[in-house]
């Protein structure tokens, strides 16, 4: 059966191919001193294969071949499918207050820092360079680029959707019309990297290659709001003629490769070396669970927030009557901390401003506070790597935001919060 494959090898020093996966091409991440972007590490591409020709790839030590799987955005979940209480229109509470809700939660309204000097990458569906959020946001073909096509990327990032357009504009959108929405206003060294279509939709190829794209132009914060999509590589199996249970085994051999895969990309990306700081990965943790149907019905962290304790995972919180936060009944359990992912307003992409649910809208929420706490730590300790700063942002959660009966496993550390 032809399938895509994401080819990995390593690059030795002497620039010839080395190694296999474990203890092979992403083995021994932890010796791995080179000064060099990952780029130079790492040799990524994408290839049609057959049953055999995967087989022979994988026996070559210097090569990895792993099925690409099917990636799908953290789709925001619909206001009648929340089953708790919303503010119908958080747009107009917003523009009166000057404020979206989620802002003042983070305490990024009372922060000194925001963001300045800080380069932020956002995987996911694009987003309208012409929004007045994103003024004074310079997009060109070097910080924006399309892996739709993985073997032939492009500079063409338009948001067709929507909602890479609202997650950019939580981490550092400009205020719009005297509302403000972004958390890290002062970033302005962003990079765009579409891994996602107008329905997205993508591969685990385009976002690893996206990875060491976002690796390679020294991103310090990195914020994907998507997960690995199972279901839809069973089904695309199938549909190619492949019998049920043939079809779930190698999706679960996909599954577990691509897992272990990104683990080890992850522990590459946060390696600080002469040319990187080390960065920080961001990931929303999910919403496929069901706590309002049943309090039993939860499922832990999706992939890639789930991939490797290095990605901070972010758990979605609304607001309770006792004015206390609470978990959304759709986001998945086990997060690393949490932050306001229901009636979050942000920049639209066909222009002004919309509300979203979903810890996809949760997660931008705690890369803007990542990328105020990069700009402290330099700015206090005259240095910053993203060990610290992703140490920072844990250790910021407040669990005392919470109604005291939401579960540890529910939130997380707690509600994260800007350096004051």
């Amino acid at each position: 059966m032809d399938l895509d494959y994401i080819i990995v090898r390593r690059i030795g020093p002497d620039g010839n191919f080395q190694n296999g996966i474990d203890g092979g091409v992403m083995g021994g991440i932890a010796s791995v001193d080179d000064d060099a972007p990952i780029g130079t590490i790492l040799d990524v591409r994408t290839e049609k294969l057959d049953d055999q020709q995967a087989h022979e790839a994988n026996e070559d030590p210097e090569t990895t071949a792993i099925p690409s799987m099917p990636v799908t955005l953290v789709h925001p979940v619909a206001a009648g499918d929340l089953d708790l209480p919303v503010n119908p229109d958080a747009v107009a509470e917003a523009k009166a207050a000057g404020v979206a809700w989620g802002i003042t939660s983070v305490s990024a309204d009372a922060t000194p820092r925001d963001g300045a000097g800080v380069k932020v990458a956002v995987l996911d569906t694009g987003i309208n360079k012409d929004h007045p959020a994103f003024a004074g946001i310079a997009f060109n073909a070097g910080n924006c680029r399309n892996f739709l096509d993985s073997a032939n990327p492009t500079t063409d990032v338009t948001d067709n959707n929507g909602h890479g357009t609202h997650c950019a504009g939580t981490i550092f959108g400009r205020d719009v019309d005297g509302t403000r929405v972004g958390v890290a206003r002062g970033v302005t060294d962003v990079l765009i990297g579409k891994v996602l279509d107008d329905a997205g939709r993508g591969s685990t190829a385009s976002v690893l290659l996206a990875l060491r794209w976002a690796g390679d132009n020294k991103a310090n914060i990195i914020s994907m709001s998507l997960g690995f999509d199972f279901p839809a590589m069973v089904e695309r199996l199938q549909l190619r003629g492949a019998p049920v249970k043939v079809a779930v085994s190698v999706a679960l051999i996909a599954y577990r490769e691509t897992l272990k895969l990104f683990e080890n990309y992850v522990g590459l990306l946060m390696l600080e070396n002469a040319s990187s700081r080390g960065t920080v990965v961001i990931a929303a943790s999910g919403n496929e669970s069901q706590a309002n149907v049943d309090p039993k019905f939860v499922i832990g962290a999706s992939v890639p927030a789930a991939s490797t304790p290095d990605v901070i995972s972010v758990g979605a919180a609304f607001r309770s009557s006792t004015s206390k936060l609470r978990i959304a009944p759709f986001s998945n359990i086990n997060p690393r901390v949490s932050a306001p992912g229901v009636d979050v307003v942000s920049a639209g992409h066909l222009g002004g401003l919309v509300q979203m649910n979903g810890t996809s809208m949760a997660c931008p929420h705690v890369a803007g506070v990542a990328a105020l706490y990069w700009q402290d730590n330099l700015i206090n300790n005259g240095s910053v790597n993203g060990a610290d700063t992703r140490a920072s942002v844990i250790a910021s959660a407040r669990a005392g935001d919470f109604d005291p009966d939401v579960p540890a496993a529910h939130r997380g550390r707690g509600n994260v919060r800007a350096p004051s």
